[in-house]
């Protein structure tokens, strides 16, 4: 019966779990941080060093947090948990968007729901949004903290406060400096379901179904020198909007195409119509397809410039309102893609139609409510009826007439609001706008200027980074077609615009008359434009102190009114370089280094805060956008509750905890749309195992080392060598994809290191001499050293990654330098030596014909010399499978045989001072070396491996089959090794 030898090998010892626990670990640890004050002593310890500001962009209060903001704002942790670690002052402010439609219309619904009326007092409806708001920036506050994110939780900035209010009111003041906010009734985006205005950024775009119709005007007396035959003349229009008809004024004719007059024969009988010449054939043949043999024939009488309907002054019956007669105008914006060449022009209702009727002196007219519904200015029959239900009657009126050529349903990409999710509508109305193309009072550049060659630039010239490169193009496009920016909204829950307006109407408006009310509401925050009076909200201010105002006897402050208009939420947002980065003193001017949120904001958040910035600063607000793509389902399509696909964060939380989903987020390519599923979350999770699986082992093989003490370099040929000179490869390397804000490349690079480099190769390797060396001998106390780095670096470069995982370990690493701190997270990233990596990687063969060996050989850098070693490892393990299929299931029971040719003294030489080296590498029981003359062709070394179960007894402590078992009288069953470690550790014992 064989002796037990267990009592005499070096087991590992840790109390890192093999289990992970994270469920009940994660809140433990944050409880610690937060009891240690651990931020705080973060910002503490890196005090003085060089700034890194990462400002966050707020995420709206209205609900838990989903799979895309977790993505969100896990990088950002990620961002600043590496900037810290690689050396830089990072704080990190978070922050909330609390004003705003989506809060006000869910207020509004409880408010219905209870009993109140549909004009609820504004008060009433801001302290209910205004508790609604607070109550889910404290809840994703914790969601966050749940995710390991790090920050000035306890202290974040919060839109709706009094000093962010008043720092936003004084990047307004800078703006109405600058000359480039105004006030003008002008066609802008409505939302009926809202009843406001909308900007640009707040628009969605669905695809709906419209009514397309050919409508006849008919021309108001003759058309000289133009038609034949004395039938009626018309000219021929196409609109998708049906229902802005009662508001057309004009037609837009393009001077310079060519204009044909067609005479037709239809079914209700002859006619003339006038359109674009290249139109003719595609408007015909809509025609026939939709109505059939009505339209019987048609010829072109004759063609000319559109010029030439101008200089007839020709004028056309407006085709729904009796006795009123509209002027044909001149316009570079028709085109002959589609249509006729002619266009309905309506100013109330379209951007273009309003230029044209600015140019052309005509009315700004909109019989269009705020509810939707035509006033009592439009035709009878429509007063009262909602825009949409207005389309099928003005199409049954036009066909009553006589006038409708044929209506086609047309499916086409609408604009809709993107909170409601319903079609909006132009309709001109007052608002406030910050004009991109005003030049500026101080530069005389415009906005759009500024803002184009900004992106232009690179963060070295003055400019802005992107992250991915085609931001660049992506935000330039739309900023070079952006219209100006409609600040105003008529709703109650925000900031209100502080404008006042005298008895006339005047308004009243000024940097001082800003800044005075920024005072006030600096000390009473935004709700005293509601309570307080004119008086009261303007303080000291005094009109006939203020140089911008030409007559301060008009604007007496016992005679003015509060505006009604609130900021667009995206102005209070896009101030928040200001009235949080530079108000907290993160920065004492922008630009902050980095904006990071998703790619919708190019048209969001990141254009609207350059565009203040500009115009306050001369400076773009962030020296580096980085952006990242959506969350969808694994087959790539959109991830929403409503579909009943969405992937819950808190669920995830509550299942496998924040370290898995953390590993998950930083193995995606964000820059892409993420693909997210249960399947690929447990992907990670196995990945996690795996990774800690390494880190645990660490821990028990170096459990007994203190590198104070003990620490040992290992010999020139050994595989702790090899072992350095990877991790230090892997430094470098994860610290450049870290730079770089390539998680996904960081994440796979530690991953591969830990189940490759690590597990697969160098730990199985030197198990062995862990187990059964001596504890102190310098072979074993080598390897330690090395485990023991590496384990300190695997911690601290997976601490951005997996902060709990790596802080449990922290505390666990066995005789952790005195130097060291007590957390990972106030550690420094390790270090490379980039004289090591270069001397092992740069140098190579003297002689490259590795057909012989020899010294020179020999001299060749070491990355060279191990690739050639990991090669024959792979070729022995290749015959190791081929023998388990003979029944040698354990390694331990092979020989391994480097055979070479004889005389080969450098090719024998290299396998004898590797020899045990390769031995573990294999993991074979014995290595030897013999000559042989019958190698393979072009081989140098041969490896073959034989089965040694009859060859060789087992040692029955290292299980090895060895010829040198029994070789010690006292230790029959034993390796020489074995045997005198047994008698070393008896002879001490």
């Amino acid at each position: 019966m064989s002796k037990s030898y267990k009592d005499t090998l070096n087991l590992p010892k840790t109390a890192f779990d093999m289990r992970a626990g994270l469920l009940k670990k994660e809140p433990r640890i944050q409880e610690q941080w937060a009891k240690e004050d651990l931020y705080d002593r973060i910002r503490h310890r890196r005090a003085g060093a060089p700034r890194f500001i990462l400002h966050d962009g707020p995420p709206y209060a209205n609900g838990n947090i989903h799979m895309g903001t977790a993505l969100n704002k896990v990088l950002k942790d990620m961002v600043v948990r590496y900037k810290t670690m690689a050396g830089f002052d990072a704080p990190y402010i978070p922050g909330w968007d609390c004003h705003g439609l989506p809060i006000e219309h869910k207020v509004m619904e409880e408010l219905k729901a209870d009993g109140a009326s549909e004009r609820q007092e504004a008060m009433d409806v801001r302290r209910r949004c205004g508790d609604y708001a607070g109550t889910f920036a404290t809840l994703q506050s914790d969601q966050f903290q749940r995710l390991g994110c790090m920050g000035a939780f306890d202290d974040p900035y919060i839109t709706m406060r009094p000093q962010y209010e008043a720092g936003v009111l004084e990047v307004f003041a800078r703006l109405v400096d600058a000359g480039i906010v105004y006030r003008q009734l002008k066609p802008v985006h409505w939302s009926i379901e809202n009843r406001t205005a909308l900007a640009d950024a707040e628009l969605e775009y669905h695809d709906r179904e419209d009514t397309s119709i050919y409508v006849a005007f008919p021309l108001a007396g003759d058309a000289p020198d133009i038609a034949r035959g004395g039938d009626a003349v018309s000219l021929l229009i196409w609109t998708t909007t049906p229902w802005t008809l009662p508001a057309n004024l004009a037609v837009a004719v393009h001077p310079r195409f060519h204009y044909a007059a067609v005479r037709v024969e239809t079914a209700d009988g002859p006619a003339t119509w006038l359109l674009a010449a290249e139109r003719v054939e595609p408007t015909m043949h809509a025609i026939r397809a939709a109505r059939g043999e009505w339209l019987k024939s048609h010829d072109v009488l004759e063609t000319f410039e559109g010029a030439r309907l101008l200089d007839a002054n020709v004028r056309y019956r407006h085709p729904l309102i009796e006795g009123a007669d509209c002027p044909l105008v001149a316009a570079d914006y028709v085109t002959l893609e589609e249509g006729t060449g002619l266009v309905h022009t309506a100013p109330g209702h379209g951007t273009e139609d309003y230029g044209t009727a600015l140019k052309a002196g005509l009315e700004i007219y909109c019989p269009v409510g705020p509810d939707g519904t035509f006033d009592e200015t439009a035709p009878e029959a429509l007063r009262g009826v909602n825009v949409w239900d207005a389309n099928a009657q003005i199409v049954e009126d036009l066909r009553r007439r006589k006038l409708l050529a044929c209506d086609v349903p047309l499916t086409h990409s609408y604009p809709h609001d993107w909170r409601s999710k319903t079609p909006t509508i132009f309709r001109a109305t007052e608002q406030w706008f910050i004009a991109v193309d005003r030049p500026l009072s101080d530069s005389g550049r415009t906005l759009r200027d500024l803002a184009m060659e900004a992106c232009r630039r690179t963060s070295d010239d003055g400019g802005i980074d992107f992250t991915p490169a085609w931001g660049r193009n992506r935000i330039s496009g739309m900023l070079e077609s952006r219209p100006d920016w409609c600040i105003s909204r008529q709703r109650a829950w925000g900031l209100p615009i502080p404008v006042f307006y005298n008895a006339d109407g005047a308004p009243l408006l000024t940097p001082a008359s800003v800044r005075a009310v920024a005072r006030h509401v600096a000390e009473r925050g935004s709700d005293a434009w509601f309570t307080d009076s004119p008086a009261d909200l303007l303080g000291d201010y005094d009109a006939s102190d203020d140089p911008d105002v030409d007559a301060p006897e008009a604007f007496a402050v016992k005679r003015l009114t509060r505006g009604e208009d609130i900021f667009d939420v995206w102005f209070e947002s896009g101030s928040s370089w200001f009235a949080a980065a530079m108000a907290r003193g993160l920065v004492d001017r922008p630009p902050v280094d980095l904006y990071l949120e998703g790619s919708d904001q190019h048209r969001g958040w990141f254009q609207l805060s350059l565009l203040p910035a500009l115009a306050s600063e001369g400076h773009p607000p962030f020296a580096a956008l980085l952006t990242h793509g959506f969350v969808v389902t694994e087959d790539g399509r959109k991830m929403s509750k409503s579909l009943g696909n969405a992937i819950d964060v808190i669920e995830q939380l509550d299942r496998r905890g924040a370290d898995i989903l953390r590993l998950w987020i930083a193995s995606q390519n964000y820059q892409d749309d993420v693909r997210c599923s249960e399947r690929l979350i447990a992907q990670a999770e196995d990945a996690y195992r795996k990774i800690r699986n390494t880190l645990r082992f660490c821990m028990g093989a170096c459990a007994d080392l203190d590198p104070a003490h003990h620490a040992t370099e290992p010999d020139a040929h050994s595989i702790d060598r090899w072992m350095r000179l990877e991790m230090h490869g892997l430094i470098r390397d994860v610290r450049a994809a870290y730079d770089a804000y390539e998680f996904h490349r960081a994440t796979r690079l530690i991953y591969e290191f830990c189940t490759t480099q690590a597990s697969s190769v160098y730990l199985s390797a030197v198990k062995d001499r862990l187990y059964c060396e001596l504890p102190d001998s310098d072979r074993r106390r080598a390897t330690q050293t090395v485990i023991h780095e590496l384990l300190v670096t695997l911690v601290k470069l997976l601490a951005p990654i997996l902060p709990h995982t790596a802080e449990e370990a922290w505390k666990l690493v066995p005789f952790r330098a005195a130097g060291e701190p007590d957390s990972v997270h106030l550690a420094d990233l390790p270090t490379f030596d980039a004289g090591l990596l270069d001397a092992a990687e740069e140098l190579r063969p003297v002689n490259p014909d590795i057909a012989q060996f020899s010294a020179d050989h020999l001299e060749a850098g070491p990355q060279w010399i191990w690739d050639r070693l990991l090669d024959l490892r792979q070729a022995g393990l290749a015959k190791l499978e081929a023998l388990r299929e003979t029944g040698v299931k354990n390694p331990l029971d092979a020989e391994a045989v480097f055979r070479v040719a004889p005389g080969n003294d450098a090719a024998k030489h290299f396998c004898e001072t590797y020899r045990g080296e390769l031995e573990d590498m294999l993991g074979v029981g014995h290595a030897r070396i013999e000559a042989a003359e019958d190698l393979p062709d072009g081989e140098i070394v041969d490896v073959d491996v034989l089965d040694a179960r009859q060859r060789y007894a087992r040692c029955e402590r290292s299980w090895k089959r060895r010829p040198d078992v029994g070789s010690d009288p006292d230790y029959p069953d034993l390796s020489a090794r074995d045997a005198a470690a047994v008698k070393a550790l008896r002879d001490d014992s």
